[in-house]
């Protein structure tokens, strides 16, 4: 066990949204933002910025790893840049008030079609049709889930029209 791998996860913590350059076993080199290191394996997950928005994902396993330093302390942009690497895309067009109004749109569009929904889950994130079908956020078609297949391909058609409309 390397003394990287003897650190405690509250350590590994504190290289996370920092430019670091990792030195591994056999000379390797890898350079990149700490997007998180796994607390079992001691493997680190780093995210290269390239051209066009892309974004390289390297795994460098917690065994290789002979010495991390940081390069750079990451600023606001930086970290909101890497928290939205594996977001949905989906999630990534809408705020948390458009979320909002979305939901509260289509809950009133379903109930003035007399079709039976709730809100559901901690949060109210989640619409209940009929209690047979959920819609989550965006709250479109693809976001429907029910083992119900009549009713999810019903629920989904009613929806795709009403998106059609608002548009």
């Amino acid at each position: 066990m390397n003394d990287w791998q003897r650190k405690s996860p509250l350590d590994w913590e504190t290289y996370v949204n920092k430019l670091v350059k990792v030195a591994a076993v056999e000379k390797h080199e890898y350079e990149g933002w700490v997007l998180t290191v796994d607390p079992v394996s001691a493997s680190i997950v780093l995210a290269t910025f390239l051209e066009n928005e892309k974004v390289s994902i390297s795994v460098v396993l917690g065994h290789a790893v002979q010495e991390v330093e940081i390069l750079k302390e990451g600023d606001d942009e930086t970290k909101q840049r890497l928290s939205c690497i594996f977001a949905p895309e989906e999630s990534k067009a809408y705020s948390p008030e458009e979320h909002e109004k979305r939901k509260n749109d289509l809950k009133t569009w379903l109930e003035t079609n007399h079709i039976p929904v709730m809100e559901q889950g901690e949060s109210g994130r989640t619409l209940c049709v009929a209690g047979v079908l959920t819609i989550d956020p965006p709250y479109g078609p693809e976001e429907c889930s029910s083992s119900n297949e009549i009713i999810l391909s019903r629920v989904q058609g009613l929806i795709q029209g009403y998106l059609e409309k608002q548009q």
